[in-house]
């Protein structure tokens, strides 16, 4: 199974060029990168991640995670680069295929496209999401961009995105294309990876959620014909507990990112140093 390190990075942590040499030279095989435009002042959406609902701060903090990746696909050359997760209702398609293709072009084939449609309504919103159709909306997004990474000439007409005929390059690396990793636990969420994506990315669950989900996806991917090999588990957030790994990969995980908090550098080479020692 491999491991990951997953991350809130800002202007005031550790610089992602400087964290992603240390995680490549210590034999983690990927960095992940999570997406928050912004915060909104004032939100009655609640933070599913605390009982009392309120949002962390950093949140807000957060860098861009595509200019962050790019700045680490330069100074790497074989961990994987992955958004964990991108708020695809949040971006046009045209806008984001164009990025995801560069980066894994420039990255020579290591992005993961790590995605997700969003808890915070207010966010989403503004920036012209469908909050009540957000997964209707990421599907349909999805589907424009698999047409702009595999044709020549690519058009899309559908409920939210509509685009003629055109031409969009660079193509990715990958081919077909970047593995797209639905993240979370909606309940569709299995049918969806086995329609349109190519793997699923939980966080907030224990191994018996992921054993369940394992079931599920190698169901469904029977039934439809696809390989349940084929389809990913990558665990998201998980502290260093050697034992506790152990048991997601028992239950079928085939990743797990190791939480890093945000810390200065000297502090986050130290903790990536523990975390190292630890679990590899």
């Amino acid at each position: 199974m491999d491991l990951g390190i997953s991350t809130f990075l800002t202007d005031y942590s550790i610089d992602v060029a400087v964290l992603a040499a240390k995680i490549e030279e210590l034999g983690f095989d990927s960095l992940w990168m999570p997406e928050h435009v912004f915060v909104p002042a004032k939100t009655e959406s609640p933070w599913p991640g605390s009982p009392d609902g309120v949002i962390p701060r950093v949140y807000a903090d957060i860098v861009d995670p595509f200019v962050a990746l790019a700045r680490a696909s330069a100074v790497t050359s074989k961990i994987k680069l992955a958004t964990g997760i991108c708020l695809v209702p949040e971006r046009n398609p045209l806008l984001l295929a164009k990025e995801v293709a560069t980066l894994d072009m420039y990255s020579g084939g290591r992005f993961l496209f790590g995605i997700g449609a969003g808890w915070l309504k207010e966010e989403t919103e503004i920036m012209g999401g469908n909050f009540s159709r957000r997964w209707t909306q990421t599907r349909e997004s999805i589907l424009a961009m698999k047409e702009l990474w595999t044709k020549t000439e690519s058009e899309h007409h559908g409920e939210f995105y509509d685009f003629p005929a055109l031409y969009s390059f660079p193509t990715p690396a990958q081919r077909p294309h970047p593995p797209v990793l639905l993240g979370g636990m909606a309940k569709n969420v299995f049918k969806r990876v086995v329609e349109w994506g190519d793997g699923w990315m939980p966080n907030r669950v224990e191994p018996e959620d992921v054993a369940k989900g394992r079931a599920a996806l190698d169901e469904l991917a029977d039934a439809a014909g696809r390989d349940p090999s084929s389809l990913e588990i990558t665990v998201y957030g998980k502290p260093p507990d050697r034992e506790l790994l152990k048991r997601f990969e028992e239950a079928g995980a085939n990743r797990v990112t190791i939480r890093l908090e945000t810390l200065p550098e000297s502090e986050a080479l130290d903790e990536l140093n523990k975390i190292a020692e630890s679990v590899l």
